[in-house]
């Protein structure tokens, strides 16, 4: 009996040894001699005009005189205007089709006249660039080859966990080909894009790399290496990579329009915070706040600002970068739901969607309405000094001349409302989510909240045209 349970135990010792040699390759070679001759080197060139910078002062008769004289030459026309010079620059791509598009960062080819691709066999095309969106960083090139070639397919970036191992591969600081390997570090990185979405890796990333795929163990193409975060300039462990199943949307809309196509919604958002949501009757901190509300596909479908989106297309919204990202990989055109909390309940509205590239630039509407007579006396209210709109603070501010609310004279250092960011010279517009206009309507609309049984009032604070919502304790 106890020679049958050593037997068991010894074979279920080399199960696990199995099991832990399978999650952790003993090398990525096959891996890499795979995806090889999918990854190219990108070299670009551009035409930059040499400043010959100030003339060195050389004593007339000196025998250095001659000298200079040909250094400048050197550097100058024949008309003596400074001659134009050629300037490279170097990063990675690959390629995802047999017909020789190519995928790489826009800021690799960004003002290039001249963009060569070196594959892994040593061949050399010259690309063309098909579109570009800056935005996430993403180019799509296309090169036109004798024969069809070898070619990566993108995976799913959101089923990468982390721990798991990833490949990265590129030309890093200029020296060709490199394979470096890692493991997902964390995913939903954000760094300064609205649609950012970047895995982060330990993986060795470069100077040189941007642009070069980031591989799962299948060979797939999981993320394009775009940044790095170093003190250096050099790699320190924390590289990102824009997921694949954000650039495989760009991709798509670059290969067919030549351009991104994004949805937009037409309002401006922000995310809804504890007290502001125990403020308005929330029973949770998520969605996204309508803090203003131009000209566009939300005006027309009669949302509001002050409005919570809570659901967008079927789909809840947990806070403002998500909603961000849903409405943008919505098709332009698309008429959609969307489900807002308003006055306590929820509300459907249909909104058909706009295109994001097409709005910039909109000019928020600001509601116009019978400018009360203003009290001349600033007063205190919740740790703030207050004082109605006049035409000479108008002025100062330079508001809009439809603009109506109480400025901020003064605001106690030691209260909530200096805590939660107000300052002089903001204008409080809707007090609870109503208009106000003088203090006496603060003052109602304090009254009223604190008789609902809540803790906090919700500001609308405008600075400087851009408005966000501000929750305010009514606790003394």
């Amino acid at each position: 009996m106890r020679g049958m349970w050593l037997s068991l135990l010894a074979v279920m010792l080399l199960l696990v040894q199995s099991l832990s040699a399978a999650a952790r390759p003993e090398s990525f070679a096959d891996l890499a001699e795979k995806i090889s001759p999918a990854v190219v080197n990108i070299t670009t060139s551009t035409v930059v005009e040499t400043n010959a910078g100030p003339n060195p002062i050389v004593p007339e008769g000196s025998p250095f005189e001659d000298f200079f004289r040909e250094f400048q030459d050197r550097n100058r026309g024949g008309d003596g205007a400074p001659r134009p010079r050629r300037s490279s620059a170097l990063g990675s791509g690959f390629v995802i089709s047999e017909d020789g598009y190519i995928v790489t960062n826009n800021h690799v080819i960004e003002g290039a006249d001249e963009i060569i691709i070196e594959f892994f066999s040593g061949k050399e095309l010259e690309a063309k660039i098909i579109g570009t969106d800056p935005t996430t960083d993403i180019a799509l090139l296309k090169v036109e080859a004798d024969g069809p070639l070898e070619y990566v397919s993108f995976g799913d970036s959101d089923i990468m966990r982390v721990g798991d191992w990833v490949v990265a591969m590129g030309n890093p600081l200029g020296q060709g080909f490199s394979v470096s390997a890692g493991i997902v570090s964390a995913r939903n990185r954000a760094l300064s894009g609205t649609y950012d979405d970047y895995i982060q890796t330990d993986a060795a990333i470069n100077r040189g790399n941007s642009g070069g795929p980031l591989f799962n163990l299948d060979g797939q193409v999981v993320g394009v290496n775009t940044a790095i975060l170093s003190p250096n300039g050099g790699s320190i462990g924390i590289g990102f990579s824009m997921a694949s199943n954000v650039v495989t949307r760009v991709v798509a809309q670059l290969k067919e329009f030549g351009e991104t196509r994004r949805g937009w919604l037409g309002v401006r958002i922000q995310d809804v915070t504890p007290d502001m949501a125990e403020a308005m009757g929330l029973e949770k901190a998520s969605g996204a706040m309508v803090t203003d509300v131009p000209d566009g596909p939300s005006k027309e479908a009669g949302v509001e600002a002050g409005d919570v989106i809570v659901s967008f297309d079927g789909k809840e919204v947990e806070d403002t970068r998500g909603l961000v990202r849903q409405v943008g990989n919505t098709q332009v055109g698309k008429a959609v739901r969307i489900v807002v909390f308003r006055d306590g309940k929820t509300q459907t509205l249909k909104v058909t969607l706009g295109r994001r590239e097409q709005s910039d630039g909109a000019v928020p509407a600001v509601q116009s309405g019978e400018e009360p007579a203003p009290e001349v006396e600033p007063q205190e209210v919740l740790g703030l000094t207050v004082s109605p709109v006049t035409d000479e603070l108008r002025e100062q501010l330079s508001l809009d001349d439809t603009i109506t609310g109480l400025v901020v004279m003064d605001v106690d250092e030691e209260g909530d409302a200096y805590e939660k960011g107000v300052r002089a010279g903001d204008v409080i517009t809707e007090a609870g989510q109503n208009k106000v206009a003088t203090v006496a309507d603060l003052e109602e609309r304090i009254a009223s909240v604190k008789e609902a049984g809540r803790k906090s009032l919700l500001l609308l604070v405008r600075r400087a045209g851009e408005p966000r919502f501000v929750a305010l304790s009514l606790e003394d």
